[in-house]
């Protein structure tokens, strides 16, 4: 007997949709520079630049962002979760990178105010999701994988259109990413935001030297 999808899941698909208008296409986080540097040239390098930054960079401490904004806003711990947004924002290490999340959260704030009857106010991208996750009362074990995974498929996305992949090659990318962001989820959910930490400093400088870049697709 099949058991039906949970609601909550199918929610969590339309949020972390590419079709969700926070405009994720947008952004390359870094990846775009370190492509014209030579850092990432093929899908082994991609793979490898991806899985430094779910593991060791924005995508393990949005993680955790995510989840204790979600605990935060779950009790009402309006203090809590003003210091975890203001840390979220604090922790971005370049404009663009601010620009990103800043301006993906605000998205994501708006529409899914309008369309999924939350009380969202303008937040970091991972804060904004982690109080609709509250507010809906998702389950974080499932909220924060498939956030992570999304993360790392909006930069495997960005790989093709800078040419460093194809498109049966970038799927291949993304399975074997998977456990990857499942791991870092299982452990992202069990922390507070005094176990932030970060340290691929090649993918902050790439933000950096973005910005000022001569010919670009995107916008971080």
């Amino acid at each position: 007997m099949r058991t039906p999808m949970d609601e909550s899941v199918c929610r969590l698909f339309a949020w972390l949709s590419p079709a969700y208008p926070v405009g994720a296409f947008t952004y390359s986080h870094g990846l775009e520079w370190a492509v014209e540097a030579g850092d990432v040239r093929d899908v082994a390098t991609l793979i490898a630049w991806i899985a430094d930054v779910l593991r060791h960079g924005a995508g393990r401490t949005d993680a955790v962002l995510l989840a204790c904004a979600c605990r935060a806003a779950g009790v009402g711990d309006t203090a809590t979760l003003a210091e975890v947004a203001e840390l979220a924002e604090a922790l971005a290490p370049s404009a663009e990178r601010l620009l990103e999340t800043a301006s993906m959260g605000a998205a994501f704030a708006e529409v899914t105010a309008a369309a999924w009857s939350a009380d969202l106010r303008p937040a970091a991208y991972p804060v904004a999701l982690g109080c609709a996750v509250a507010q809906h009362r998702i389950p974080l074990d499932q909220a924060v994988p498939l956030y992570l995974q999304a993360f790392a498929s909006n930069l495997v996305s960005a790989g093709i259109r800078l040419g460093v992949a194809g498109q049966t090659d970038a799927q291949r990318a993304l399975a074997s990413l998977m456990p990857l962001s499942a791991a870092v989820a299982a452990e992202a959910i069990t922390l507070t935001i005094d176990d932030i930490g970060g340290s691929v400093l090649r993918s902050d400088i790439a933000s950096m030297r973005h910005e000022t870049q001569a010919t670009r697709l995107f916008r971080s």
